[in-house]
């Protein structure tokens, strides 16, 4: 008798960083990838963010899917993502009020982010907990990943310094902190993202099963 395909937590971890990772290889929620990726700190705070709403959210769903009618699922994980944004926003606005004044206006605008609406309906909804935690936590780390190697590299070549910290003394090449700067780092490094995955995955894309 064939077994049950079963759902591997590391596929889980690696398919949201590598295989679907939001920004480089799926292109959703663009917005703060431009928006708040031209410092280091802004890019790893709305990663955090995504992370931790993404992670409650598949949660959240996951544990009251079978008392979701399926006629109002899309309200009804709206108002859930609604929810753990409101407590993302008033954690970040309480200990990281200076971040919070660049931030915090797309902190708010999570609650519209695709990533989390599709996570939702196409994993959390049709799966246990377990591993609806795993796939909200690799879909965030994936998230975190890229808004971070993006600020990175754009606060170090655009203002020639990481964290509010100046560390080269050349003049910067400014077009990098402007939003035409930000689409131009997306592009290259979601051709890069897409040879890692050809070259080390064979551009096998999904891998977290139960899709």
């Amino acid at each position: 008798m064939a077994q049950p395909n079963k759902i591997s937590y590391f596929g889980l971890i690696k398919n949201g960083i590598f295989g679907e990772n939001p920004i480089f290889r799926v292109a959703l929620s663009l917005c703060p990838a431009v928006a708040v990726t031209n410092s280091l700190k802004g890019g790893m705070l709305m990663g955090v963010a995504v992370l931790f709403v993404q992670t409650m959210t598949n949660v959240t769903v996951s544990i009251l899917r079978k008392f979701i009618n399926p006629k109002v699922r899309i309200p009804i994980f709206i108002l859930v993502t609604a929810t753990w944004v409101t407590v993302s926003d008033l954690l970040l606005h309480a200990y990281e009020p200076a971040a919070y004044k660049q931030v915090g206006l797309y902190i708010k605008l999570i609650v519209a982010f695709a990533i989390i609406l599709s996570r939702a309906e196409l994993f959390a909804s049709k799966n246990k907990v377990i591993p609806s935690i795993f796939d909200g936590l690799g879909m965030g780390m994936g998230f975190l990943l890229a808004l971070t190697v993006i600020s990175f590299f754009r606060e170090l070549l655009g203002s020639g310094s990481l964290l509010g910290y100046p560390l080269v003394a050349t003049k910067p090449v400014l077009i990098f902190v402007l939003p035409a700067g930000g689409f131009f780092a997306v592009g290259l490094l979601m051709g890069f993202f897409n040879w890692i995955d050809i070259k080390f995955f064979g551009g096998a894309g999904s891998s977290g099963g139960g899709h």
